[in-house]
């Protein structure tokens, strides 16, 4: 038989009078299995949902745990990307080469920046079963050298088994101009007044659900949806944000007490459970100044409005589910994918592109900017507080092995497959056990999985924990858990491992981890830590890495990343340079050429644009004069022509030569001449949330003065070059900078 006609059921023969024909039966290889949604947020707290004891309104959520299960006992690790591949492939992140987040491949199998090719994900295993795959949203499982229009493709959602992708390839983006992303193409984003990413992607995944019940009606469907809340920037109408801010003037002192009594209240905490200890270096908010609390308030409002946002776009999709008779077969889990975020710092910022470049704002600087926050210039992070608020009752946050950093809320819904409603289950669970339960529902194997499925906790409250252990590592911090047991450490970068002080607890009788046992059962203790030992030897989890994220991000370079190359040379015909290329920001020394195809009098256009309205900076001719603008942080700079443009000229260029206070003089030239001088008070690694893009501006502009300008520069400019000075000897260095001074 040809291999053509493996698994023909009909007969052939010489001709059609005596031949069968036959074609494959319609409908699902099993036809139990249900549809599949998973709802990933981002950097939500265990403490944020409603359903959780929160003052957040999350009415849809809410109304999925009323009808399903609330588990109280879930694990994720501390991170995104190693969260999400652990949900994708049901093994621990280690093992399948996601020990750090996918921007950085450390060099070590542990930590690739992407899942191990072999190690197939749901997504894979359940097109292969027949089902539509749909992502929409967050995916950060992409190297970040291959973040690119030209690929290379192969770990982007398509060519990991989704059959639909809209979304965004980083750890974030701006909500109302996102670097987007649909199929295999960098797309330009839809504009116009009231667009919000969240409603967005519910549109996308509305319509995704939609086709597949009109088109695949025998077969059902996978569905990963993952906005970018809670995650920075904040961004969210503004009635929504004033509407928080009278709720979480009280502070966070007072939020934390409230939301704990309401979790005792809903069976969430055992009765008695305490709050941990504020974290260090949080004050108490009664010792706030006014600026300080009105200040910190407003942003937890953006926070709160952010997230009660995308509780609505989620409950337009299960409308959508429901109006399509699908929402009683569908298994839904929603989860986050790690605790609440850190990263806003003690003082929380009106503009989050000035932590990420290491550049902290004042209270005084972010009160001039109050209004600012949650809107397009105001991509905003609460402060640790109300990180500590979100995980309440546990220490800790994002990035830590304690429960704060590891506890996520947990609601699965399933009506058609008997799970029980408005429940709470007990047991200890983590993210891989997930994975494997979506297989086990699917009437798939689970034998390629570390977790191991909680369904039959799904009808029976009584269900024992899937596993035995678990372990955690991050950053050198690490835990284990074993039958109700849990070691914890919290590493000190650069310190020996061997002096780490471990913690115990008694996680069947001490909900929250206040209470440690280690000098009380030193034994106990011992057999934990020679337990992680074996768990880290077989998941993968050596070397021991304690670099910090800040480290890890800024310092380790692959030989891949464009970062690397000291030129880049575009064109207009090229697609969008994405910001997570790390080249197109201005916190190094380099310089811009615009080479130009032609220009005629009196023609407006843009050379080239990096960033938005946050930040960035253009290169631009305005009537008869070029114009460099840059703006960090609000504060904007503008180096024009002193001489006029009259057509015949071929070049523009701008050298920017940063010094160590983080100013940086820059130098126009026209034709290699002297155009115009000046110096740019500040400037940064990660000035907005948009990358860079050859004779025109896609997202919003960073200059005001070329809001009107079309598409007229990508006919002006023939070549950009992008130059970088790293490489070059301080002789001359110097002499760069004497032309600029």
């Amino acid at each position: 038989m040809n291999r053509i006609d493996a698994g023909f059921g009909g007969r052939v023969g010489r001709t059609f009078a005596e031949s069968e024909p036959w074609w494959q039966p319609l409908g699902p290889r099993n036809p139990a299995a249900p549809n599949v949604l998973s709802i990933i947020f981002d950097d939500m707290g265990w403490a944020d949902l409603g359903c959780f004891g929160s003052e957040i309104e999350t009415p849809n959520l809410d109304r999925l745990a009323r009808n399903g299960l609330i588990y109280n006992n879930f694990h994720v690790t501390p991170l995104c990307s190693p969260t999400r591949a652990s949900f994708l492939t049901g093994r621990n992140h280690h093992r399948v080469g996601m020990r750090f987040l996918a921007d950085i491949d450390t060099g070590f199998p542990n930590s690739r920046g992407r899942v191990d090719p072999e190690a197939p994900m749901l997504s894979e295993t359940l097109r292969g079963a027949g089902y539509g795959t749909y992502l929409v949203g967050k995916w950060h499982l992409t190297p970040q050298h291959e973040i690119t229009p030209a690929g290379p493709f192969g770990q982007w959602p398509l060519q990991r088994g989704f059959d639909r992708f809209y979304g965004f390839l980083d750890g974030c983006t701006d909500q109302f101009t996102p670097e987007l992303c649909e199929d295999n193409r960098f797309i330009t984003p839809p504009t116009g007044d009231g667009y919000h990413l969240s409603a967005d992607l519910a549109d996308r995944a509305i319509a995704m659900v939609s086709d597949h019940a009109v088109f695949r009606p025998h077969d059902p469907f996978f569905m990963v949806f993952a906005p970018g809340a809670t995650h920075a920037p904040l961004q969210a109408p503004r009635e929504l944000i004033d509407k928080y801010e009278p709720i979480f003037a009280k502070g966070w002192d007072r939020t934390r007490e409230d939301r704990l009594a309401r979790q005792i209240a809903l069976g969430l905490v055992p009765p008695g459970t305490a709050l941990t200890p504020r974290n260090p270096g949080i004050r108490a908010w009664d010792d706030l100044g006014n600026d300080e609390r009105r200040l910190f308030t407003r942003l937890q409002a953006a926070f709160a409005a952010f997230l009660e946002h995308a509780d609505r776009e989620i409950g337009r999709i299960l409308d959508r589910l429901e109006a399509l008779g699908l929402l009683e077969t569908t298994l839904i889990s929603v989860f986050s994918d790690n605790g609440a975020s850190r990263e806003g710092g003690p003082n929380g910022t009106v503009d989050i592109n000035g932590p990420y470049s290491g550049v902290p704002l004042s209270v005084a600087e972010q009160m001039q900017r109050i209004e600012d926050i949650g809107g397009p210039e105001g991509p905003a992070h609460y402060p640790l507080g109300w990180a500590m608020a979100g995980n309440t009752p546990f220490r800790r946050y994002k990035q830590s092995v304690d429960l704060g950093g590891v506890r996520s809320p947990l609601i699965v819904s399933w009506p058609a497959g008997g799970v029980e409603k408005g429940s709470i289950r007990n047991g200890f669970a983590h993210v891989i056990d997930l994975g494997a339960t979506i297989l086990d529902c699917c009437g798939l194997s689970t034998n390629d999985c570390d977790g191991s499925s909680l369904r039959p906790g799904f009808t029976d409250s009584t269900a024992a924990a899937p596993r035995p252990t678990q372990y955690w590592e991050m950053f050198g911090h690490r835990a284990i858990w074993h039958e109700g047991w849990k070691a914890v450490t919290e590493h000190v970068p650069g310190t020996p491992y061997e002096e780490d002080q471990w913690r115990l607890y008694d996680t069947t009788a001490d909900f929250a981890e206040n209470h440690d046992l280690a000098d009380a059962q030193p034994q106990r203790l011992a057999d934990l830590v020679d337990l992680w030992w074996r768990e880290a030897s077989a998941n993968g989890v050596l070397p021991l890495d304690d670099r910090t994220l800040v480290e890890l991000l800024s310092m380790t370079r692959t030989p891949y990343q464009l970062v690397n190359r000291k030129r880049l040379i575009l064109r207009p015909e090229n697609g969008h340079l994405p910001v997570s290329s790390g080249v197109t920001a201005t916190s190094r020394s380099m310089r811009l050429t615009a080479r130009l195809r032609s220009w005629r009098p009196g023609q407006d256009a843009v050379l080239v644009s990096s960033g938005s309205q946050q930040g960035g900076y253009s290169l631009h001719i305005l009537g008869d004069r070029v114009e460099f603008e840059h703006n960090a942080l609000g504060r904007r700079s503008m180096i024009d022509s002193d001489a006029r443009l009259t057509g015949s000229e071929r070049e523009v260029s701008v050298t920017l030569l940063r010094r160590d206070d983080g100013s940086a003089a820059v130098q126009l030239q026209i034709d290699g001449r002297s155009a115009g001088q000046g110096v740019l008070p500040l400037t940064l690694a990660h000035p907005a949330f948009w990358g860079l893009d050859v004779g025109r501006h896609c997202g919003s502009p960073v200059s005001l003065r070329t809001a009107h300008f079309g598409d007229e520069g990508r006919r002006v400019v023939e070549t950009v070059s992008l130059e970088f000075f790293e490489a070059m000897s301080n002789d001359e260095l110097a002499e760069l900078l004497a032309q600029t001074d």
